[in-house]
């Protein structure tokens, strides 16, 4: 009796053993962080020398500097074995154009990233918005290289008149674009939009809209994933994205629109068509004093970070 109680105590041991040894090693795979090329700082910093005229402004007055900067997107995106088209649209006799990049690999299901490359005024606009336009190109190249392992298909698209006198109009690229795609509707998981993705500082000079400082980190060195309620989801994912890369913290922020800041970027039309969509951003004004002014240059920028911001919404994707 005591020989046969203790086979039995063996066998159940080497049972244990075996089993651990299959589930152990599928835990640490699932643990690790995906195996994909990493977002470049140099690759950054190359692309907003070609976004960034050193005496022309890309802003609504100045069509040829747009053209010129939304060929450079095209082209650029295109190396990658994605192919882009121009959504161009006419403003009071003038014609202006959106870049839109397909990633398609057949699936059922659309995610967009978007961007907003023109500027307000004639400032240079480094991180607003070429730190967002190059952030997104940065990104279509590591999932152009990883695309068999997307689950959704990728829009990629840049767009023109975000900025004053057009903002909040229906003259917006980015109204232009989410109008056109009414009927993909039911088939679009989520938009991402990059609105200054650059800035950041470990000094105590980050703001907030009223009433929401008291819940959110006074350092000035997170990146923040706005969303409104029904969008909410997509926030998460981001910043649970952020949070297991384990490199810049990721607050989110979820508030209807009438919340000053909540709703100034390219998402607020996606909202309007209830699509969902969150805002990736470093706050904008509420952090950036150089925001629309010529002090708005790429040496305050920072390129480490940045590529953060990317790696982040790569594997999110990635991972959906």
């Amino acid at each position: 009796m005591l020989m046969h109680c203790l086979m039995t105590r063996i066998l159940k041991q080497m049972i244990l053993m075996l089993v651990l040894s299959f589930i152990l090693p599928i835990w640490a795979m699932a643990a690790q962080p995906l195996n994909i090329q990493q977002a470049e700082p140099d690759r950054l910093n190359s692309y907003l020398k070609q976004v960034i005229h050193p005496q022309a402004f890309r802003n609504y007055q100045n069509i040829q500097e747009l053209d010129r900067v939304a060929a450079f997107i095209k082209q650029q995106i295109e190396q990658f074995s994605i192919p882009c088209e121009y959504q161009t649209y006419a403003v009071d006799g003038k014609n202006y154009r959106n870049v839109i990049c397909h990633l398609q690999m057949g699936h059922a299901k659309k995610v967009i990233l978007g961007a907003h490359y023109d500027v307000y005024g004639n400032f240079k606009g480094a991180d607003d918005n070429a730190s967002g336009v190059v952030g997104l190109i940065e990104t279509a190249r590591i999932l152009a290289t990883n695309r068999r392992q997307l689950k959704q298909n990728i829009d990629f698209v840049f767009y023109t008149l975000e900025e004053p006198p057009y903002f909040r109009t229906e003259h917006m690229g980015s109204f232009i674009h989410a109008q056109s795609i009414l009927k993909q509707k039911d088939q679009i998981q989520a938009v991402y939009i990059l609105e200054m993705i650059g800035y950041f500082d470990h000094k105590n000079v980050q703001d907030y809209p009223s009433g929401l400082a008291a819940f959110y980190p006074k350092h000035a060195n997170f990146i923040g994933a706005v969303s409104n309620f029904s969008s909410r989801a997509i926030g998460e994912k981001y910043c649970s994205s952020m949070k297991n890369l384990k490199r810049l913290d990721c607050q989110r922020l979820i508030a209807p629109s009438f919340v000053k800041g909540v709703d100034f970027s390219d998402h607020l039309n996606y909202w309007r068509f209830d699509i969902p969509a969150i805002m990736i951003t470093d706050t904008a004004f509420f952090r950036n004093k150089h925001y629309h002014t010529p002090e708005d240059t790429v040496e305050k920028l920072n390129l480490n970070k940045m590529a953060d911001v990317v790696d982040g919404l790569v594997n999110t994707l990635l991972k959906d």
